[in-house]
């Protein structure tokens, strides 16, 4: 019996060391093709910016990231914007890597933009239902708390936000 619980526990480390890792196994592209493993990023808190350039609170996302991107400028978090624009043409969502970059431009936004086509990476990864989103991976890169969804443009998210990234920094 003592062998069957050790061998249980053992059994129950392993399931929950592979989940934490998957939650660190998550590869986007940037505009200019280069990857971005987010497991290279262990031993930082990462803010994924999740939207796309023809939501309109993607603009008040954009507002809000930069505002948090200057605010730990120097400190161990890394900060994305992850397009959920089609790259596929024919698609009503598509957006090519130029206006994505635009979209970039227009909205000064300071921090790296990485694709996710149509979101599918995302919506699997982090259980996002909505978009625009903010998601915040703690330094060993596991999901810190639930996505921030459903977004109020009246409303200044980068002060909870910034509760939540100091709370895992």
């Amino acid at each position: 019996m003592k062998n069957i619980k050790s061998i249980l526990a053992v059994f129950g480390l392993l399931v929950a060391f592979s989940f934490a890792a998957k939650a660190q196994n998550v590869t986007f592209t940037s505009l200019d093709g280069a990857k971005v493993d987010l497991a290279s990023q262990k031993g930082k808190v990462v803010v994924l910016a999740i939207g796309a350039s023809w939501l309109p609170l993607s603009k008040d996302q954009a507002v809000a990231i930069n505002k948090l991107s200057k605010k730990y400028a120097g400190k161990d978090v890394a900060f994305y914007f992850i397009a959920t624009d089609s790259t596929a043409a024919k698609s009503k969502n598509y957006a090519s890597d130029d206006a994505i970059r635009k979209f970039g431009q227009t909205n000064k936004m300071t921090i790296s933009i990485l694709r996710d086509s149509d979101g599918v990476i995302s919506k699997k990864q982090y259980k996002i239902d909505q978009m625009p989103a903010f998601i915040i991976l703690d330094k060993e890169g596991n999901l810190s708390g639930t996505p921030f969804g459903g977004i109020d443009p009246d409303t200044d998210i980068s002060g909870v936000l910034s509760q939540k990234i100091d709370e895992v920094l």
